[in-house]
């Protein structure tokens, strides 16, 4: 691999890499200082004017994940060095980077990961179809036939492969489809949180960095989305450098690969990737120098600002009411001619999808406090209790619960409108929309969970389902005003930002030209906030501004998709709610629980030493071994409860529900059959149980004759008796196969047969007692035994040979009989 690189990326390639990105930067740096000014005054002057929208109902969360991480497990990694897959312990902590280490015992250890993936620009995919789509368009020279074989061979059925267009592609693999589900909804969240690098509470830096950015590359007639505006700033203007480097470097080295078609594609992999990589390290060192030198200049920018603004404003007023009277005519044609038509078709495409999600994160919220309900009334305790609420607590940054609503807004399509306004592709609005889904469901559920605090210290613990449910009917109203809002400004911007380029790009040629001369109007005191050409952008703005706005009003008014106008709920209508807003989250375990939670899975908190409480939950299946460590079972989306208690404790808590007579929890599915279907257990005498084993119904004193569905056999702890006053299960066995001195070979292979299905029910986890034989699956007909195949008359005997083979007397037990 190094010889590859080294060889086609010798020191006077790297030269001419070093040179072009250092003119992009320079040329992005100028832009920069320019709009970071411009960025500087809109935000004084927000901030003197106030102003804003309506205000949120939900309370919100500063830091929801600070003790967390995602998840951890094993998966099996590809090495490219020697060609074979090994073993390997991923962790993703609340950064959602993936650190890959040698084994878990390195991860606890807090040793130094072997490889850390920042994953902003990726995708992740489960198919090495799609997979050799995308790598076979790396090299447009080079074209693979349908039936070739990748270059990789995945070591299972279920790959999951993280691809980026630049830097080096990693793959993976796992045991399991459950498996590979969990992990691919795993690594969509890693890409969904990476991809959105920029902090939208830098009110000055985030603004100018994106203006420079969509300014940079419409002067290299790049209108329209962007699909690698994703990650960090550093990352962003690495592919920024990449998008015009890639093509030339790649015309360069391409043709000059050797080997088979897979081979150069291979190479070519890894001689992107160090280009990648270099010209991320010099974007990283020269952005950081650049927002060293804006930082030092905002002082001295701010206090000018606050002195004059009212002159500025006056001034900005006056040269915008110029180009608007050039530019307003021209863009209100082209606005009446080739948009108008095709707003409705925008928004409607964008509502229906993007609502459905929305719902059904109000869907997910309200079964997980039903659950907790649910569970809470059928005899929960506190710390039963307290472990639910834990884990609702990270229900917005669960990927497999999210699922489901994410899953809806995928089904965005934009169609026909692509081409037309230039949209590259809708996964940046699906990317924003499922990155405000999460944003939703943590405010609701961190409401829900103040909501709940307050209302327990005021009215107690004696009736807490009622309380539970007043203060999710609470939280559901104010979600469904809050998603309205967010949603109607969701569309707005997204409207905006499909349009406007495609009105700038459609006015640029008769415009730009007369721009340079509205600078002579501007004083020059004012001219670092004052640009011509955001001016000339602000005027587009508005004059498309208008129909937006009512397009979305037109669809809130008629309750299209649950949106709502904001006069229908009073701002600030709880104003005891709001006062818990810098309330810090609750700690359930502590309140309800035993005082001490504990950690999850393992987790290691870096160089802390700490256990961090893990997101998604890992369950192991008692008796079901895991090969070579894999991922565990995908936890159920549909209930709170991800972790189910090993077989030993299944059997305490089913001998405790025995006691008491009824179910512990609803979590048991053969308690609630029970509940359903109760069932009439009957000790039957000596005298007839012979022929209940046999089949023969016993009459009631009405003359009715009840069916006899199950046989069970009851084993008790007492002193050995006679064997004429207990039968064994094993002479029980032996009667409804066949008289023990009939063949042998027939008695031993029934009993195995019998041995092997109770296994096989504990391990499916369909029956809570390993020693319940149905006469229904014995007898389907429900007809009595045949002559040959049994004795009812005959005194069964003990037998003489237990089931492993030691020759020992077993007393026989009595016979319970469950009538249906």
């Amino acid at each position: 691999m190094g010889d590859v690189v080294s060889s086609h990326l010798d020191e006077g390639k790297r030269e001419m890499i070093t040179v072009k990105t250092g003119d992009v930067m320079r040329q992005f740096g100028d832009v920069y200082k320019q709009q970071y000014a411009v960025a500087l005054f809109n935000s004084i002057r927000y901030e003197i004017e106030g102003g804003g929208g309506p205000q949120s109902q939900l309370l919100h969360r500063k830091d929801p994940l600070a003790g967390r991480s995602i998840f951890s497990g094993n998966l099996f990694q590809y090495l490219e060095e020697n060609r074979k897959w090994r073993n390997r312990f991923v962790s993703v902590p609340n950064n959602y980077t993936i650190n890959l280490y040698e084994s878990k015992i390195a991860h606890e250890r807090t040793l130094h990961p072997k490889v850390t993936i920042n994953c902003a620009g990726y995708k992740a995919l489960t198919s090495i179809e799609d997979y050799m789509e995308l790598i076979n368009e790396s090299l447009p020279d080079v074209k693979a036939k349908s039936s070739s074989n990748p270059f990789i061979r995945c070591a299972t059925q279920f790959p999951l492969i993280l691809w980026h267009p630049y830097a080096r592609h990693h793959y993976f693999c796992v045991m399991t489809e459950k498996e590979q589900q969990k992990w691919h909804a795993v690594l969509q969240d890693c890409v969904r949180h990476c991809n959105n690098g920029l902090p939208e509470d830098c009110t000055v830096q985030t603004p100018a960095f994106t203006d420079t950015v969509r300014l940079h590359r419409q002067a290299k007639g790049h209108y329209g989305t962007w699909d690698m505006m994703c990650g960090t700033p550093s990352q962003i203007l690495a592919n920024l450098v990449m998008e015009s480097l890639h093509p030339e470097v790649r015309n360069t080295i391409g043709p000059r690969l050797k080997g088979k078609m897979q081979q150069r594609q291979r190479d070519w992999m890894f001689i992107s990737d160090a280009v990648y990589r270099q010209v991320l390290a010099q974007t990283a060192s020269e952005y950081e120098l650049l927002l060293e030198n804006c930082e030092t200049r905002k002082v001295q920018l701010d206090a000018r600002l606050r002195t004059d603004m009212d002159q500025v404003i006056t001034s900005k007023e006056h040269v915008s009411s110029k180009i608007r009277a050039l530019v307003l005519p021209k863009a209100e044609s082209l606005l009446k001619r080739s948009v108008q038509p095709y707003i409705n078709s925008i928004l409607e495409a964008l509502m229906e999808p993007i609502s459905r999600g929305f719902a059904e994160v109000r869907d997910v919220f309200f079964r997980e406090v039903v659950d907790i309900s649910k569970n809470l009334l059928n005899g929960g305790d506190k710390e039963k209790l307290a472990e639910h609420l834990e884990k609702l607590s990270m229900l917005a940054f669960h990927p497999v619960k999210m699922k489901s609503c994410y899953d809806n807004v995928e089904e965005l399509n934009l169609e026909g409108l692509q081409q037309r306004f230039d949209v590259s592709s809708p996964s940046v609005f699906v990317s924003r929309a499922q990155i405000l889904m999460r944003e939703q469901m943590d405010n609701a559920v961190h409401t829900f969970e103040q909501l709940l605090q307050q209302s327990l210290a005021a009215q107690g613990e004696n009736d807490m389902c009622k309380i539970i449910q007043g203060c999710q009917d609470r939280v559901l109203k104010k979600y469904d005003y809050d998603s309205s809002t967010v949603r109607k400004k969701f569309f707005r911007e997204a409207l905006l930002q499909i349009i406007i380029p495609y009105m700038l790009q459609q006015l640029a040629p008769s415009c730009s030209p007369e721009l340079p001369r509205f600078k002579e109007l501007i004083f020059e005191d004012f001219s670092p906030f004052l640009l011509v050409e955001n001016m000339f952008e602000e005027v587009v703005l508005q004059s498309v501004t208008k129909d937006i706005m009512m397009a979305v009003k037109e669809a809130a008014v008629q309750r299209r998709h649950n949106l709502y106008r904001d006069s229908i709920v009073l701002t600030n209508s709880d104003p005891d709610l709001q006062a818990l807003g810098e309330n810090l989250p609750v700690d359930w375990a502590t309140k309800f629980g035993n005082g001490q939670p504990e950690g999850g899975s393992g987790d290691g908190d870096g160089g802390s030493g700490k256990k961090r409480k893990q997101v998604v939950s890992m369950i192991q299946l008692e008796g079901v071994p895991l090969p070579y460590e894999s991922c565990l079972e995908v936890p159920g989306v549909e209930l709170i409860p991800e972790e189910q208690a090993a077989a030993s404790d299944d059997a305490e808590e089913q001998a405790e529900a025995d006691a008491c007579g009824g179910p512990k929890s609803p979590d048991s599915v053969d308690e609630i059959r029970d509940l359903i279907n109760p069932v009439t257990e009957v000790v039957l005498p000596d005298e007839i149980q012979s022929d209940a084993s046999n089949g023969t119904l016993p009459t009631l004193a009405d003359g009715t004759q009840e069916e006899v569905s199950h046989i069970t056999t009851l084993v008790e702890d007492v002193p050995l008796k006679s064997p004429q006053e207990k039968r064994s299960p094993q002479s029980i066995l032996q009667q409804l196969v066949g008289n023990k001195e009939q063949e042998d070979e027939k008695e031993e292979a029934a009993i195995k047969s019998a041995i092997e299905e109770i296994e096989l029910a504990v391990q499916e986890g369909e029956r809570e007692q390993t020693t319940e034989v149905s006469a229904t699956k014995s007898d389907s007909s429900r007809q009595p035994a045949s002559a040959k195949d049994s004795a009812p008359h005959e005194e069964p005997q003990p037998v003489q040979k237990s089931l492993n083979g030691d020759d020992s007397i077993i007393d026989p037990v009595e016979v319970e009989v469950a009538v249906a």
